[in-house]
């Protein structure tokens, strides 16, 4: 393999110091690399995405009308974070997801940081994430985020960012754990050289995650995994984890409410549901309290959750710490609840909702990059870099009709990793989502994530949905 001519350029680059130049993380995959054969890679590559599809590693994109199941494309060239960088990031998450849980508590409690001023309680209350039923809401040992996908980036200067939060259903885990397989049968012999975290007991701390969340009695709790169904993006993810922790997945015609108690439909009648990993969105979870049209959800669940006779992962409620515009005061909630200055730093933010900040996006829109505070999946957004004087106007007047609705951020040069294009190396851009599981005082970060890479030349969106694939992550031990 010709790594002599991969230029990592004016960019930060995960595995290159510079032209020729590995970083001492990367060496032993680097030198081993070079005694490939010039085919051998690609081959390698087409033999990965082959076994994907047969894993059935799939998704649906919801914009396209042909409604196809598509593998998620996957480059064979990891990216490699040292083990002092990892712990650093491990602590920076956990402080996090610490002051954002602490964060929801008290909204949907006592609401001590809104009286407090440190957050403006209107933009809590006009949030399409809060939801009044949620509030006095006591969840199983006062936790909230039981999952959460913490999406980070890393700009030209090496210096890491939290590009959002994902406390409601975040997706993806499935990928890390089948990219791992498919590449430790691919190439079992660097991963005898490299020391690599493994991932693969990720369902293991799933399900200790939502086992903690019965109620404390009972010896033998029933969970199950709560889908939409098959035609959702992430079905091929609920099927595989429900599988992977043993456990029934259910959607919600298969539950019902009986005598205060969540049951389940079997073929030998109905038997107690103790805990439900849901991935179905709050609003759809009980049409009794929530959207009355839902058919996903279960009539009455919402009430046997009250009564503490049913755990819910994640709490109904934490999309509010998804918002956008929340997200700009994270850092504040870190440093309100803990006492402490955040580790990781938020991307600078502009809040069109303040005339000085709404000022400076409209006059700045081909430099930034312009968000709707509850959209996902790369949907929503402007990047005026790439955008159109059309565009540029359009999102003009969606900030002048609602400005509490977008937020607006500096275009950052997100770091590379070199990927394989046809026969070659080139660079493209990455993120990474490390998975946090909070448990009763502990959280774990899962070691790596999924790394999302932008495909196509030049572009800064990595989101499945709008033509990104992924990459393993190894995490190493020293």
């Amino acid at each position: 393999m010709q790594l002599e001519a991969y230029d990592p350029g004016d960019f930060y680059d995960e595995l290159f110091l510079a032209k020729g130049q590995p970083r001492p993380s990367a060496e032993p995959l680097i030198k081993w690399m070079q005694g490939l054969q010039p085919d051998e890679l690609q081959q390698h590559r087409d033999t990965a995405q082959i076994a994907l599809l047969k894993l059935g590693v799939t998704f649906n994109v919801y914009s396209d009308n042909q409604g196809i199941e598509r593998v998620f494309p996957f480059d064979i060239i990891p990216r490699i974070v040292s083990a002092q960088e990892w712990t650093w990031l491990e602590s920076g998450l956990k402080q996090r997801i610490a002051a954002l849980n602490l964060f929801l508590a008290d909204v949907y409690g006592d609401r001590h940081i809104l009286n407090d001023g440190k957050v403006p309680p209107d933009l809590v209350y006009s949030a399409k994430g809060f939801l009044k039923p949620c509030v006095g809401l006591k969840p199983p040992a006062g936790i909230w985020c039981h999952v959460t996908g913490t999406d980070l980036v890393r700009d030209r200067d090496g210096r890491w960012y939290v590009l959002e939060d994902n406390l409601r259903v975040p997706s993806g885990v499935s990928y890390v754990l089948e990219n791992r397989r498919v590449m430790k049968s691919t190439f079992p012999e660097i991963f005898q050289t490299m020391a690599i975290q493994p991932v693969d007991d990720y369902p293991s701390h799933l399900l200790e995650t939502l086992l903690n969340l019965a109620p404390p009695h009972l010896s033998d709790p029933t969970v199950v995994v709560l889908t939409p169904g098959i035609y959702n993006s992430a079905y091929f993810e609920h099927s595989f984890l429900a599988q992977q922790m043993g456990v029934e997945l259910v959607e919600g015609r298969d539950l019902v409410v009986v005598d205060g108690y969540l049951q389940m439909r079997t073929t030998k009648g109905l038997r107690r549901v103790d805990v439900i990993y849901r991935r179905v969105d709050d609003d759809f979870l009980d049409p009794m309290v929530f959207r009355s049209d839902s058919v996903l959800g279960v009539p009455g669940l919402m009430e046997v959750y009250r009564q503490g006779r049913v755990g819910l992962a994640n709490a109904p409620g934490t999309g509010i710490a998804d918002d956008k515009v929340i997200y700009a005061y994270v850092p504040q909630m870190i440093r309100y609840y803990l006492g402490e200055e955040p580790l990781l730093a938020n991307v600078p933010t502009y809040l069109c909702w303040e005339e000085h900040d709404r000022d400076y996006v409209l006059n700045h829109l081909e430099e930034l990059v312009v968000k709707s505070a509850n959209e996902s999946g790369g949907y929503g957004m402007l990047v005026g870099c790439t955008s159109t004087a059309v565009e540029r106007e359009a999102f003009a007047q969606r900030i002048l009709a609602e400005p509490r609705n977008y937020i607006a951020q500096p275009t950052l040069c997100l770091s590379r990793v070199p990927t394989l294009v046809d026969d070659h190396l080139e660079g493209r851009h990455v993120d990474l989502r490390p998975y946090i599981l909070h448990r009763g005082n502990e959280i774990h970060v899962h070691p790596g994530g999924l790394t999302r890479v932008a495909l196509k030349k030049g572009s800064l969106v990595v989101n499945s949905s709008q033509g990104g694939g992924s990459k393993d992550t190894w995490v190493l031990n020293h």
